[in-house]
């Protein structure tokens, strides 16, 4: 069974020899690639719906995965037992909703030993409750798959490192390493902003377009400031360097 880019990311940052909680499992990829590997023990696949359970199931039987992969009706960790797993999965759903699922994962959540997460939208609101809650992150990645950016993280219980605000939103680890898909979604971002103060700034002066504005101004000073960690310097204008070069017709 092959995985999808962004799933065999995720995948990788597992630590052999766990045993995993897949939250929000869908069809069971992820456990199933890596129980036939050999990169786990065991698994839980759980999800709050039990249509998600019944295509993982079918998939676990057709792999002859039954007697390793449990499946799970639950609410992120709640029907999970402490015992099960020391390693929680969740990928390709909302910061918000893991952030949840982790606060309110009881006595599972607090046995857990890492988590390997993937966050659809609102990434700086894992890496916050990350650093608030007794995890540091030790590990991050970034794939681009059918021109949509995903970000994963890894993270184990000790103490965090000291984060600015664009760290939280774009990955400490991902900046020190100059990770070459988050450079390319900087940059696609940093694009996207100022055709949004271009066009807010031709809108007129509404107090709803002044207000978005200045919201835009912090958004991207962020961006400037992740984009200086590639050695790329942003105009007064809000261009980047490359911009600027290829204005002037050089590559």
């Amino acid at each position: 069974m092959e995985l999808s880019k962004r799933l065999t990311a995720v995948a990788a940052l597992v630590t052999a020899g766990s045993f995993i909680a897949d939250i929000g499992t869908d069809h069971g990829y992820v456990p199933i690639y890596l129980m036939k590997h050999g990169r786990i023990r065991g698994a839980v696949a759980a999800d709050v719906n039990q249509g998600p359970l019944e295509r993982a199931r079918m998939n676990i039987v057709q792999e002859g995965l039954e007697g390793s992969i449990k499946l799970r009706l639950s609410d992120g960790l709640k029907n999970i037992g402490e015992e099960e797993t020391d390693v929680m999965v969740a990928a390709g759903m909302g910061g918000g909703l893991i952030a949840r699922i982790l606060e309110e994962g009881g006595e599972t959540a607090e046995a857990l030993k890492e988590c390997i997460l993937q966050p659809q939208s609102e990434v700086w609101k894992v890496r916050e409750y990350l650093a608030g809650h007794g995890w540091a992150v030790t590990a991050e990645d970034m794939v681009e798959e059918d021109h949509k950016f995903y970000p994963m993280i890894k993270a184990v219980r000790g103490l965090p490192e000291y984060y600015e605000e664009y760290e939280y939103i774009y990955g400490k680890k991902l900046l020190e390493m100059k990770h070459p898909v988050l450079k390319k979604f900087l940059l696609r971002e940093r694009g996207i902003q100022e055709d949004i103060r271009h066009r807010l700034m031709s809108s007129g002066k509404s107090s709803a377009a002044e207000l978005r504005l200045l919201q835009l101004e912090d958004e991207m000073n962020q961006t400037k400031r992740a984009l200086e960690c590639y050695g790329i310097m942003c105009d007064e204008k809000g261009r980047a360097e490359h911009d600027m070069q290829r204005d002037n017709g050089n590559d």
